[in-house]
């Protein structure tokens, strides 16, 4: 069926337009796939390129495209090759070696000849498996990937789908960023597959897609959840059947409330990729605590200490996900102090207490987007905006911490100039002159420093 799209990014159009005549005449043909295609289909402009090549083997595609392309192998056993520079990536249908997707460890090996049908039912999702031709403009549905689009519904296109089960993680991702439901059967076959083995390199990648871009990352929670995934994530299974008290929280347990959380922070993300990352994850785990802490008390249900108490899990949960502990050293405070800025607001705190906040998390801004978010997760309790924020990033923003914790005035240097060997006695006087300043008692360095000799001058 010839169906007209657009690519309008030059960066795109360019390299499609010159790749796909190249194929042309060495007589292959080009089909875009997957998640551009599903794109195009929704309005939407891809920001890269799947291209599948057809009729030409892997030897033949590498020359004619290393005449034009600076061009990098990715798969050694069958085709897939990346432009150097360029948002493309070009492979050429591939099966596994004896067509048995049961046999651990087995090879692909590319096929070139393979009808696009054939290929399309080895892709993930249906609304994934759907291909377009640049030059006839024909585009192949065989697994009706519009309609299910069109019908909001997440479906699998084969059994060959459990040939890479982390498309489970995939399917978590894509429900969240498509606001989609999962067919029956889908949530079925998943149950059936386990991420056992996989390395965490590639769970990542799906995550950090549900809480970058995903609309609704409920959505995608609700879908592992169903699939019975969660056995995989017991730090978040917990949060499942851990009450609240409903005057405080009436949108339910703690799992229904941290869904809630998300969706909110989904509403309020600003485009910077490492804030959003974070400020995500920290709400993600920012109620790990509760199920150790929840207990009735006087009627109530309380989840007194669940801050501190969360640290563990929230580090064994990102753990196994990546191994940048910087990026948890950076998550983990947020989650500690979430409850700070209501703390804050409600005692009038002082300029010291909102200084030494800031040393603890860095990134005051963040926190507030992270108790803004727990704030909003309550429905049907109204939001009122979350005032104890606003004034927390006003104070923040006078005392010039509102992205950084307070720099240091006075500094080894400064001691060293005054006599003070490198050493215990520099470390105890810097850390005095550090509280000192928190504290408001020196705001500039000729104050910092005559304090400083002051406290050498009472030592013995």
């Amino acid at each position: 069926m010839p169906v007209r799209f657009r690519i309008e990014d030059p960066a795109l159009a360019g390299p499609l337009r010159q790749i796909e005549q190249l194929i042309r005449r060495a007589g292959g043909r080009t089909w875009l796939v997957g998640g551009c295609v599903r794109d195009l289909v929704l309005g939407r402009q891809p920001r890269d390129l799947d291209i599948e090549i057809f009729g030409l083997p892997p030897g033949q595609l590498h020359a004619l495209l290393s005449e034009h392309f600076t061009v990098q192998f990715v798969g050694k056993a069958f085709g897939v090759f990346k432009l150097q520079g360029l948002p493309v990536d070009i492979s050429i249908p591939s099966r596994m070696v004896a067509d048995n997707a049961s046999v651990p460890g087995l090879l692909r090996q590319s096929d070139p000849n393979m009808d696009i049908d054939e290929a399309l039912a080895r892709r993930d999702f249906t609304i994934n498996a759907m291909a377009w031709d640049p030059d006839t403009l024909d585009l192949r549905d065989p697994f009706n990937g519009r309609s299910d689009l069109n019908a909001h519904i997440l479906r699998h296109v084969s059994e060959r789908f459990a040939e890479d089960p982390l498309r489970v993680l995939r399917g978590m991702q894509l429900a969240a960023r498509f606001e989609l439901v999962a067919a029956p059967d889908t949530i079925a076959f998943c149950r059936t597959l386990t991420q056992a083995g996989q390395p965490n390199e590639r769970l990542w990648e799906e995550w950090k897609k549900l809480l970058l871009q995903g609309v609704k990352p409920s959505l995608g929670l609700q879908f592992l959840n169903h699939c019975g995934w969660l056995r995989f994530y017991p730090e978040l299974a917990a949060l499942q059947g851990c009450e609240q008290d409903p005057c405080w929280h009436p949108e339910g347990d703690v799992w229904i409330h941290t869904l809630y959380c998300l969706d909110w922070f989904a509403t309020e993300r600003t485009g910077n990729t490492s804030d959003d990352l974070v400020v995500g994850l920290a709400v993600l785990c920012h109620d790990l605590g509760k199920p150790a802490t929840t207990k009735q008390e006087f009627g109530h249900i309380t989840s007194r200490g669940h801050e501190p108490e969360g640290e563990a899990p929230t580090r064994h949960f990102l753990q196994r996900l990546t191994n940048q502990e910087d990026l948890i050293n950076e998550v983990v405070p947020l989650m500690l102090c979430h409850l700070r800025p209501r703390a804050l607001y409600d005692g009038k705190a002082s300029d010291s207490a909102v200084r030494r906040l800031a040393r603890q998390v860095q990134r005051i801004d963040r926190l507030v987007r992270v108790a803004r978010a727990d704030h909003a997760g309550r429905p049907p309790k109204p939001f009122d905006g979350f005032p104890a924020g606003d004034w927390l990033l006003y104070k923040a923003r006078q005392l010039e911490v509102e992205d950084h914790a307070p720099t240091p005035i006075v500094m080894g240097r400064h001691l060293l100039e005054m006599g003070v060997q490198p050493g215990p006695e520099m470390g105890r006087l810097l850390d005095e002159c550090y509280e000192a300043q928190l504290d408001g008692l020196f705001s500039a360095l000729d104050e910092g420093l005559s304090y400083a000799r002051n406290k050498l001058s009472s030592l013995p």
